[in-house]
């Protein structure tokens, strides 16, 4: 009776704020099957071999009305494989909660916070669900404007742990600038500054570690660690130019297999050019020990309250993506990018990467990656372009042995066509071939999509192990997919069969190792 109580007074009171202003959402739901497949890898773990079956979802909502914004999300895991590919996690509850009030020139939000400063080097918390990334900040946040040229925020709380928090405490505020210069020029500076507090179990684990070293490696840790940063955009006719530097300072800091007393510091830099034909972009960044996590403790993707921004392009391409390389804690590298387009029926660019190990000198990454797109033939546009790569593959997917994982050395031509049937109707085709010799050998993609705006998307797919390297893998091996979606107003329907060799998964820079997956997925995308 009580719980029937409950429910009639909350649907009332949202019916209630509807009419006073405005309330939306969002679903997002999957579900996988798990299909055992000694092959390929994709077993020995529950999922295949005892649970065979598993999901999670998103149902969030959002209100705002009368200077109120508040949201609140629900999250549900059931056998899901995204935390830890290989077990089952089950939890549910509530995701995220937030209220802001704007008032004149301020905004103040408490609950789960989503922000970041500057590119997001001394601080970023931020959603990935397909990692299953989700950092938000815990706590308060204030923003005030103080006139029309500068704007200053501050935050405090703790870091979320998928619905608990870790117990460190994060602080920080953040100035940023809004400045004409004459008539051509804009500028837009800033400067922040973040405060990490250890709590007493997390310094625990530190005395512990550093008392097992010898007395000449030892040092007095701090419960503090300060991380502060410089950033300024340029904007000047046709130029625009975007630096940040930034410095954290002395923390016991994960290097090898010990906790070393570490200061860091990152200087990020991209400079662009562009023109009615053709435009350049160059971009640079050197990363000494810049880790920043609410404890040494944690490892992976756990306790980061930072972002490192990529250097390297993130490629579509199905088998070039299977190499991206991640950003890393000490690292020194640059890309310079040029685009022509001498028409408006041909565009064709063309970059050059490369990043190495601070510590070391040695190359974790070389990319010479060409591309052109011709639209001049009616009805058809044609995609085509290669990729020359250099990959670290021993410090990148942190392998046992360089001998037995030396680097990947691969070069990869591409061509994607489209066909316009009608106004609702396409042909897409990708083939992809990647010759190496090392890893897993040569791989062949071929992909064919057939859509019918708006409503129907037909995919069919293959990754096949054309040329295997016998020292990792058996035999030549299919990696088929087939994929059908179904968009009925602002919902969309998937459902696909997948086979998916095991390898690295990026989004945004952020990578994680994930194991073969055989089965199918359901999934459901919804607005409302």
């Amino acid at each position: 009776m009580k719980k029937l109580l409950l429910i009639s007074v909350l649907l009332s009171s949202i019916n209630t704020f509807a009419q006073q202003g405005n309330l939306s959402g969002d679903l997002m739901m999957s579900m996988n099957f798990f299909q055992r497949d000694t092959n390929i890898k994709a077993s020995g773990n529950p999922l295949y071999d005892n649970l065979l079956s598993g999901g999670e979802g998103w149902l969030g909502l959002r209100y705002s009305g009368n200077g109120f914004t508040g949201t609140v999300r629900f999250d549900g895991f059931n056998n899901s494989n995204l935390q830890k590919p290989t077990s089952a996690l089950t939890a549910a509850g509530i995701g995220m909660f937030s209220l802001s009030k704007e008032y004149k020139n301020m905004t103040i939000t408490a609950g789960h916070i989503y922000d970041q400063i500057g590119s997001g080097i001394i601080f970023r918390a931020y959603e990935d669900r397909g990692l299953l990334i989700d950092n938000a900040l815990f706590g308060l946040h204030v923003k005030y404007k103080i006139n029309n040229n500068f704007t200053v925020k501050g935050f405090t709380g703790q870091t979320k742990n998928l619905f608990e928090r870790f117990n460190p405490v994060i602080k920080g505020t953040n100035l940023e600038g809004d400045f004409d210069l004459g008539k051509k020029a804009h500028v837009t500076p800033g400067i922040g500054i973040v405060n990490r507090t250890m709590d007493q179990a997390s310094m625990d684990y530190v005395v512990t570690s550093i008392n097992t070293y010898p007395l000449a490696e030892r040092y007095t840790p701090t419960y503090n660690n300060f991380a502060t940063t410089f950033y300024n955009t340029l904007n000047v006719g046709d130029f625009s130019w975007y630096v940040e530097g930034a410095l954290k300072s002395k923390e016991a800091t994960p290097y090898g297999n010990k906790l070393k007393n570490l200061k860091g510091n990152v200087v990020y830099t991209t400079l662009g050019y562009a023109k009615a034909k053709w435009g350049l972009n160059a971009s640079f960044k050197r990363t000494e020990n810049f880790e920043l996590r609410t404890s040494p403790k944690e490892i992976l993707l756990q306790g980061m309250y930072n972002w490192q921004p990529i250097i390297a392009q993130i490629r579509p391409q199905r088998l070039i993506a299977r190499y991206t390389p991640p950003s890393q804690f000490s690292e020194v590298g640059g890309t310079l990018n040029g685009l022509y387009t001498p028409n408006e029926n041909m565009t064709f660019s063309m970059s050059y990467t490369k990043i190495n190990s601070l510590d070391t000198g040695a190359t974790l990454f070389r990319e010479f990656f060409a591309e052109a797109e011709i639209r001049s033939l009616k009805n058809f546009i044609f995609h085509f372009g290669a990729q020359y790569m250099l990959y670290n593959q021993f410090v990148y997917q942190q392998k046992v042995s360089k001998e037995l994982y030396p680097d990947v050395n691969a070069l990869t031509p591409f061509v994607e066509i489209i066909y316009k049937i009608n106004n609702k109707k396409s042909l897409r085709t990708e083939l992809q071939y990647m010759h190496t010799k090392q890893d897993y050998g040569s791989w062949a993609f071929a992909l064919l999509e057939f859509n019918i705006a708006p409503k129907w998307s037909f995919a069919l797919s293959d990754m096949y192990n054309i040329a295997p390297n016998k020292v990792h893998v058996k035999k030549a091996l299919h990696y088929p997919n087939v994929f059908l979606a179904r968009s009925v107003g602002p919902h969309r329907f998937t459902a696909q069969y997948v086979k998916q060799v095991d390898g690295i998964n990026c989004t945004g820079g952020v990578c994680r190792y994930e194991p073969a997956f055989s089965g199918f997925k359901l999934g459901i995308i919804s607005t409302f």
